[in-house]
């Protein structure tokens, strides 16, 4: 059987991965801040994990595989919209808006997701409904020694934990301090230590609590969460590499000083970040855009999940519409080859490269060559492992039922007498009408194929 190998940020390697408990292997990822849509940044991270979520279901059998992905729902950027609408003459308490803008993007979420082709996690979790555990651990953590109140927050000591701390990132605690770029509160003890639980205003969202009505602090949420619904260890713990640090050296000084009998996550993995164009994509540079924008716009996502893969998580990613157009026409011919063909057994070839690291670039490799050996059984079971062909996708590759024979007849006449007479141009007019009419254009030894795509327009070749 074949092994599973996974890089691990912690010890900087590839290892052989082998869980606590083959009979429950556990998983948490770091999932999104709802606020508004999810940009195509965060579906990255999705759709990696995604991918590790389907292989260690195929290796272990999906009930034997707990992945939890939380949302977090406390935040300045939703209280702020729910305090906008309250503003705006919307009916309910604070409170009730932001439960309601949350359900929202939540909803938002889950559904752009699902459109890529993301299976949801066994448990998503809300931080709202864990307060009552990021209190309790809180609470220890300061009976311990390793936190302390001051002026209405409580702050983790990174003193406490210096000899660790920065092991999971690769820094020092002097380098950090030195390069820092923190709130440099009058009640920190030390420019490093950092927010656990800290006040909130009467016109905002809070909880009552040991030090008085407050609200807690991002590192904590996570794990609490993760100890609650996973245990003192587990097995991986995943999300992108912005969140290296401050976020997961975090929860690992917090988790580990709280809960000392455990070791918190064996493996840690993060993506790399997006590019679009070659360039980061940011909102200055008019580049950024969400997944809903370009589903919007008539990208399946089944080509935006096909794109994400061709390049390993571990490397920065660039969408270009390029890579998306040609992605568009791999899927077809696939969808095409594997129409009505029931799915037979996945690739050897394929699984090893997935489960070496997860290199999905290699998995579309052997699919490619499936595909030129008109191994359509062992395509669609391969593709269906990556979350492709699948027909919940959608129906965005259906070919349009018409009869183009007549302008394929007319293109291979032309291309005939070009052969000839070397003179192209009629060819390049026939088949620029074509494109321009939404049809795809396949010229080979064998003849003229025209495949209408989902731009198809009849009106525009009427001048052919």
């Amino acid at each position: 059987m074949t092994q599973i190998k996974l890089h691990n940020s912690k010890t900087r390697a590839k290892e052989v991965f082998a869980p606590i408990d083959p009979e429950n292997v556990r998983m948490y990822v770091c999932g999104p801040t709802v606020y508004d849509r999810a940009h195509m940044g965060n579906a990255r991270a999705v759709i990696v994990f995604d991918m590790l979520y389907r292989l260690l279901c195929h290796r272990f059998g999906a009930d034997h595989v707990t992945y939890v992905r939380n949302f977090t729902d406390v935040d300045d950027k939703i209280n702020a919209t729910a305090l906008a609408r309250k503003e705006a003459g919307a009916e309910g308490t604070l409170e009730g808006l932001v439960h309601e803008r949350s359900n929202e993007t939540i909803g938002w979420y889950l559904e752009d997701m699902a459109a890529l082709g993301a299976l949801e996690p066994n448990i998503m979790p809300r931080a709202t409904e864990y307060i009552p555990q990021m209190i309790a651990m809180i609470e220890a953590l300061v009976d311990k020694g390793h936190a302390y109140a001051a002026e209405g927050h409580v702050l983790f000591s990174v003193d406490s934990w210096r000899e660790h701390y920065g092991e999971l990132s690769g820094r020092s605690v002097d380098d950090m301090i030195a390069g820092a770029r923190v709130e440099v509160a009058p009640y920190k003890k030390s420019p490093m230590d950092f927010v656990l639980w800290k006040p909130s205003t009467d016109d905002l969202p809070g909880w009552d609590s040991p030090w008085g009505r407050g609200r807690p602090g991002w590192h904590i949420e996570c794990s609490a969460m993760a100890h609650e619904l996973l245990g003192e260890s587990f097995d991986i713990h995943g999300g992108g590499n912005d969140l290296l640090f401050p976020h997961h050296e975090n929860e690992v000084a917090q988790s580990c000083c709280a809960h000392p009998e455990g070791e918190f996550a064996r493996v840690w993995m993060h993506n790399e970040m997006l590019q679009v164009e070659g360039k980061k994509m940011s909102k200055s540079l008019g580049n950024f855009f969400t997944v809903r924008d370009l589903l919007d716009q008539g990208v399946p996502g089944e080509v935006i999940r096909f794109v994400f893969l061709q390049t390993h998580y571990g490397k920065p990613m660039d969408w270009t519409a390029k890579k998306a157009d040609e992605a568009e026409k791999t899927l077809r011919k696939w969808r095409d080859l594997t129409i009505d063909v029931a799915p037979g057994t996945v690739s050897e070839t394929a699984l090893a490269a997935l489960s070496d690291d997860l290199n999905t670039a290699g998995v579309i490799a052997e699919m490619h060559k499936l595909a030129g050996a008109g191994d359509a059984a062992t395509l669609k079971a391969t593709a269906h492992l990556l979350g492709l062909l699948n027909e919940d996708m959608g129906d965005w590759a259906k070919r349009v039922d018409v009869d183009l024979s007549h302008f394929a007849d007319q293109l291979a006449m032309a291309r005939t007498v070009a052969m000839e007479t070397k003179d192209f141009a009629e060819v390049d007019r026939l088949k620029q009408a074509l494109i321009v009419a939404g049809v795809e254009v396949r010229m080979s030894k064998a003849g003229v194929d025209l495949v209408p795509g989902p731009s198809f327009d009849p009106a525009k070749l009427e001048g052919m």
